[in-house]
């Protein structure tokens, strides 16, 4: 396939630059993230035509323009993280300073490659990567490196828009937050609608700014991957059935949509692996905590506060139990997660921190699920349509994964599977799987 070429590079600030310095602190839920991948998610949009006639006005003079315009709301993006070495010189702390050293924008030409070959192509291919930048980077480099970076790939029939951010500074409803607003600004607003709150209601103690053991924050190297990445789509009626036959066979009524896709692709993954029936899997998941706590944490809340669910079971159990089972165990282990845990969370952690290592274990029984399908994709109009795909790039792919999305049409969901080749493969093939996938 064709190659990408980098046009320009240039530093975006806010438009309207803040004169004093803020310091924003972490909470324990940030703080998990520092040797992990940023948040990588971008669109594909057909044949833009630029908002305005003018021949100097171009799609990316706008979007940069507007990008600007937008860190005016969101200005700790604009800015780095900081550390503090403390006096005991075997701990460090980490926070945001809001100095409007401002966030990167690449524009970029692939212009041997069309939509067709993202859309159309049975595997993603390996170039979608290249539409990212600050590829392979970690969160802890924010010190010298911006908190958001966007690339702007021009392709023989249309642009693809990558955003790259720090995934201290956000979890995937802030940044699809954070997108929505740049897309709304592009569009000709000269507000947003959503604001986001940066305070920390967490941060009043003397545990902060929590102090993190220097051996703890040793950089894991990361590994090339011989996995390929494919998407299913499943529409909002096959949903309905697997939904309609998980509450059935465990006879409730509390098991989500979203709980019987996510155990449909456990089942699914495993079932196309040869484990052996007594070997265990495990499947580990975000769990949002804005709704969980008490009162809770306002919509729009501007950070990272997730955790991550982890259900284990036999190969034999998972399998032959049936699909109603792994989605219950998936619902009582999100049901695990309320305000009680929260409180004792944020109080164990700040006084032994732990954050997650850069790399996971790869072992063929473990799956990682990521993203939601509830988050805004497709409503990002930045004034010339509709996208006509997302995708994500390589960061935090270190194993087999599967990044949930809305689909195109209401109610409808896309799985973003990255796993073997042999095990893709072997899921095309499977009855039982693709009875409930539309190629």
């Amino acid at each position: 396939m064709a190659e990408i070429s980098i046009i320009s590079t240039a530093t975006v600030g806010p438009a309207t630059p803040n004169q004093s310095s803020n310091r924003i602190e972490f909470t324990p839920w940030e703080l998990q993230f520092p040797l992990v991948g940023p948040v990588q998610k971008g669109l594909l949009f057909l044949h833009p035509t630029p908002p305005s006639p003018s021949p100097d006005h171009t799609i990316i003079h706008h979007l940069k323009t507007t990008l600007s315009r937008t860190l005016d709301f969101f200005y700790p993006l604009a800015g780095r993280l900081c550390t503090t070495v403390n006096n005991d010189h075997d701990t460090m702390s980490f926070f945001i300073d809001c100095n409007g050293a401002g966030a990167q924008f690449i524009h970029a030409a692939a212009r041997g490659v069309t939509a067709a070959d993202i859309l159309e192509s049975d595997s993603v291919p390996r170039i979608v990567y290249s539409f990212f930048p600050l590829d392979g980077t970690q969160n802890r480099n924010g010190v010298s490196e911006p908190l958001l970076a966007v690339q702007v790939t021009e392709l023989a029939d249309g642009i693809f828009i990558g955003c790259t951010i720090n995934h201290m500074i956000v979890d995937g409803a802030s940044f699809w937050h954070f997108f929505n607003s740049w897309s709304e600004i592009s569009r000709g607003s000269t507000e947003i609608t959503v604001f986001p709150v940066f305070d920390r209601p967490f941060i009043d103690s003397p545990d902060h700014p929590i102090r993190i053991p220097r051996s703890l924050l040793v950089s894991a190297t990361r590994r090339s991957s011989p996995f390929q990445e494919r998407f299913f789509h499943f529409t909002k009626e096959k949903i309905a059935a697997l939904k309609a036959r998980a509450n059935t066979e465990m006879a409730t009524n509390k098991i989500s949509s979203l709980q019987a896709l996510m155990a449909h692709m456990w089942r699914s993954v495993i079932r196309n692996t040869s484990l052996p029936e007594d070997e265990e899997t495990m499947y580990r998941f975000p769990v949002g905590m804005r709704p969980r706590l008490r009162p809770p944490l306002a919509p729009e809340y501007f950070g990272a506060p997730v955790r991550v669910g982890i259900v284990r079971m036999k190969v034999w159990e998972l399998l032959k139990l049936g699909i109603g089972h792994a989605a219950w165990e998936l619902n009582k282990v999100i049901s695990t997660f309320t305000e009680a845990e929260a409180a004792n969370f944020l109080e164990s952690w700040g006084k032994n921190p732990n954050p997650f290592p850069g790399t996971s274990k790869r072992t063929s029984g473990n799956l990682l699920a990521s993203s939601s399908p509830r988050f805004n994709v497709y409503g990002n109009d930045f004034g010339w349509g509709r996208p006509v795909a997302v995708r994500s790039g390589s960061g935090n792919k270190t194993g087999a994964k599967t990044t949930f999305f809305p689909g195109a049409e209401e109610g409808s969901i896309d799985v973003e599977a990255f796993l073997m080749p042999e095990t893709l493969q072997s899921m095309v093939e499977d009855e039982e799987f693709i009875e409930a996938v539309t190629i």
